[in-house]
Parts: structure tokens; C-alpha cells; sequence
């Protein structure tokens, strides 16, 4: 193996243990966070940590169709962190 392709796979595995632990952490926000906006936000959060894992899923198996998943999941998770949201504040979804 050549220095490059080394580098390259310590930089994924290293990027996979960062985004990893980034996860953990919101799980851990997520569980003991003391308002509801808090848990919120750990969610909102795990949804882009989610993205990223499987973005660099994608770049280490180098097939496309993981690109459009987390586009998909983005959507996802923008519209149900508003409606999250906007349920918690008003008490209701749809006006």
C-alpha cells in the first residue's frame, strides 16, 4: 500500500470515531437534557450525525445511492424537528 491510500484510511476511521462519538453524545443530551428544547435539539442533531455516518459510509464503499438516502433523511428530519417543535410550543401541528 502506498502512504496516500494509509492516510486515507486512517482519515476515514478517524472521521467514523469522531462522528460516532458525536452521536453517543447527543444520545447522552438526549436522555438527561433537562428542558424539552434540549432533547429537541439532540435529536436534530442526531439526525445530522446520522448524515454524516452514512455520507462516509458512502465515500468508503463509493457507491452514490447513499447520497440520495441522506438527502431523503435530511428532508426528513428538518420537517419532523419543525413539527416537533411546533407541536411542543403551540400544542398542535396544523392550524
Amino acid at each position: 500500500m502506498s502512504f496516500a491510500t494509509d492516510l486515507m484510511n486512517n482519515a476515514m476511521l478517524f472521521a467514523f470515531a469522531v462522528v460516532a462519538i458525536a452521536q453517543v453524545l447527543s444520545m447522552v443530551r438526549l436522555v438527561i437534557g433537562p428542558t424539552i428544547g434540549d432533547r429537541i435539539l439532540a435529536l436534530d442533531t442526531m439526525v445530522v450525525n446520522a448524515i454524516g455516518l452514512i455520507v462516509l459510509l458512502g465515500i468508503v464503499q463509493g457507491s452514490r445511492i447513499y447520497f440520495e438516502v441522506t438527502l431523503i433523511i435530511a428532508m426528513l428530519g428538518f420537517v419532523s424537528t419543525v413539527a416537533y417543535a411546533r407541536f411542543v410550543l403551540r400544542g398542535d401541528i396544523i392550524e
